[in-house]
């Protein structure tokens, strides 16, 4: 795992390089029983699924230092599956309150066992349709979720004041931005650098247009 964090430029502690190790194991041990994941390969899981939420931690950072100070912060991960990414932004930002919410009881089980045991107190998991949910949230982030018209009208009334959508992509996706309502503003979109992906990645960025 060690490549994979240097390619990304991140400095981890100890115990954060040994959660997310740790996370990697049980993402493994329990995708037979539980779906988790498509993929199969401990390796092929380093590259197309921690690597690649590590690499939207630059972004993320970014984005929150130019933020008024908060006393908190929350984020929402929607259709979080295994916790991809919510459960990698929770062990690396554990100044951010991660929520991550999926319609399916036994992969939010799975969050949960994942925050139990590897002791991540800002990680939490809802077993819920992400409309029934209360609250709001400062950044709300999807990976491989839905459409970007689809994530932004299930989601925003969950917007906190000056709060952004921070969806996962592939490819820039034009044909959906373009699909988006009139009052969304797509305000960057940010091509990432995954290492030893041969694949596009990118996030899309938005926000409610100011009345």
């Amino acid at each position: 795992m060690a490549p994979v964090l240097s390619h990304v430029g991140l400095v981890l502690s100890d115990q954060q390089r040994q959660q997310l190790a740790d996370y990697m194991v049980m993402l493994a041990h329990w995708n037979g029983t539980f779906n988790l994941t498509a993929l199969r390969d401990p390796q092929d899981m380093l590259t197309h699924h921690l690597a690649d939420c590590l690499a939207v931690l630059g972004p993320l950072g970014r984005h929150l230092a130019q933020r008024p100070a908060t006393d908190l912060l929350r984020l929402l991960d929607v259709g979080s599956g295994g916790g991809l990414p919510g459960v990698v932004l929770a062990i690396v930002r554990p100044d951010i309150q991660v929520t991550c919410v999926d319609t399916v009881g036994k992969k939010a089980a799975f969050i949960r066992q994942v925050a139990a045991e590897l002791h991540v107190p800002n990680l939490r998991a809802e077993h819920a349709r992400v409309e029934q949910l209360k609250g709001q949230y400062q950044v709300i982030t999807s990976r491989a979720f839905a459409s970007l018209a689809d994530f932004v009208s299930l989601t925003r009334e969950l917007l906190a004041p000056q709060a952004v959508w921070m969806a996962m992509k592939g490819k820039p996706p034009a044909e959906e931005q373009a699909q988006l309502p009139a009052d969304v503003d797509v305000f960057h979109v940010e091509p990432l650098q995954v290492p030893e992906l041969d694949a596009e990645r990118c996030v899309v960025w938005m926000r409610l247009k100011q009345a």
